[in-house]
């Protein structure tokens, strides 16, 4: 009976979808991919918002109920029937009274079964298309036959796109060029690794005093150098969602000086790779939002570079949603950690290949530790941790790793604001 209600809902939201679309006729940037696309939707929407009329969806809602809900302009009820009623109403009031509308929607769109994205585009036309990156093992691959079927599932959105239209592609990732096949119109390419039309360099983390406080890089378009900072967040995954804003400005013709400036006030999202002060004069690497391979790659690299008096220390949960990549991924991490941090403590069953890799490749068993909860694991935290170290904590999302977190987060009284699922729906589970 739930999901039959559910699936009501999802039908009627997503006609008055259609309706709002085909009534305000606003234009589109999707954003999709395997990793990065809500870091990217936020970057985006930052870059723009001075420039344009402009509106982006909530958080990471992207599935086939989330797109619609942001067309719409409404929030997740979640649980509450009475809510989803207000929000069929409200929708209602959309299609029928006329009203300000957005010029512009900057939609992440998600894809966590066959026929997702297939589906969303037969009623939704998008102008401008950003792919992120989707890695060699990707997450949410488990409903998909392989990796390749699900590249073939995103390619959808760019075989959406009209003649006119852009796609930005992520240029250090081979998966993502392959899929330029699939573009009719123009195609802006970005990235780290080799010269491209908007590419980075001089990347760097900032300190103030002994602290982590953020990064620093630079934006090469042309003849132009741009220098960015970003406070508050560490990461070469911070510097893609950036550089491909830069090049959706590029296409909308916002001077670059202009879009970058723009991330002095840029809200990060929660659980990525944001630097929090802990208990004891320590530095939190809050990284709990989800987790991969690649992303954990990346999180890994950043705390092996970080300055520290004190001890690198990795808490990592399990890696879901993984299929049959998942045992081997798990053990391909765990043999990274033990170059890039002093101990490990893993969530989760799952988590224990990190270990036993870690171990096998020279990490002393007396600097490795393992529990069922990361509840658990903060609490080890507290008693474990001493002024000076550096604790990156990530897993996957139903890990909860934000949890031990919050045991050894110093600013207690706004864990609400400072850490990832907090809502009391999630608070329930």
């Amino acid at each position: 009976m739930k999901t039959f209600l559910k699936n009501i809902i999802i039908y009627i939201l997503t006609l008055e979808a259609k309706l709002t679309l085909r009534k305000y006729k606003p234009k589109i940037i999707a954003v999709t991919g395997n990793v990065g696309k809500t870091s990217t939707k936020d970057a985006i929407y930052t870059s723009l918002c001075d420039s344009l009329s402009i509106r982006k969806n909530q958080k990471s809602f992207n599935s086939e109920i989330g797109v619609p809900l942001t067309i719409l302009g409404l929030e997740n009820a979640w649980g509450n029937p009475l809510k989803w009623l207000q929000n069929i109403l409200k929708g209602i009031w959309v299609i029928v009274w006329k009203e300000k509308y957005p010029e512009w929607l900057v939609l992440e769109i998600g894809a966590d079964h066959p026929g997702d994205i297939e589906s969303i585009t037969k009623w939704l036309v998008p102008n401008i298309v950003v792919v992120t990156r989707i890695p060699g093992v990707p997450v949410h691959v488990e409903y998909f036959k392989d990796s390749n079927a699900l590249m073939e599932e995103k390619a959808f959105l760019l075989k959406a796109l009209p003649a006119d239209g852009t796609a930005i592609l992520n240029a250090d990732d081979e998966n993502i060029l392959a899929l330029g096949k699939y573009v009719k119109g123009n195609v802006i390419h970005y990235g780290m690794e080799n010269p491209t039309t908007i590419h980075a360099d001089s990347y760097g983390l900032m300190y103030e005093g002994d602290y982590l406080a953020g990064m620093k890089f630079r934006i090469l378009y042309d003849s132009n150098i741009i220098p960015v900072v970003l406070k508050g967040v560490v990461g070469v995954q911070h510097v893609y969602p950036v550089l491909a804003s830069a090049c959706v400005g590029l296409a909308l013709k916002v001077p670059l000086v202009k879009l970058t400036e723009s991330f002095s006030r840029h809200e990060y999202p929660r659980g990525r790779m944001n630097v929090l002060r802990g208990v004891g004069d320590t530095v939190i690497i809050d990284d709990t939002y989800n987790s991969s391979p690649v992303a954990l790659e990346f999180a890994l690299k950043t705390l092996k570079g970080v300055l520290s008096k004190g001890r690198k220390i990795a808490v990592l949960g399990d890696m879901l949603e993984l299929g049959s990549y998942s045992s081997n991924a798990h053990k391909e991490c765990g043999r990274l950690v033990a170059d890039c941090a002093n101990v490990l403590l893993t969530v989760g069953v799952r988590a224990r290949d990190f270990k036993e890799s870690a171990l096998e490749v020279g990490l002393p068993e007396t600097s490795a530790w393992s529990f069922s909860t990361s509840s658990e694991a903060g609490e080890f935290l507290m008693d474990f941790i001493k002024e000076g170290d550096v604790i990156l904590v990530k897993g996957s999302q139903s890990m909860r790793m934000e949890k031990a977190v919050a045991v050894i987060l110093e600013d207690k009284e706004n864990i609400e604001k400072l850490l990832v699922r907090q809502e009391s729906d999630w608070k329930n589970r």
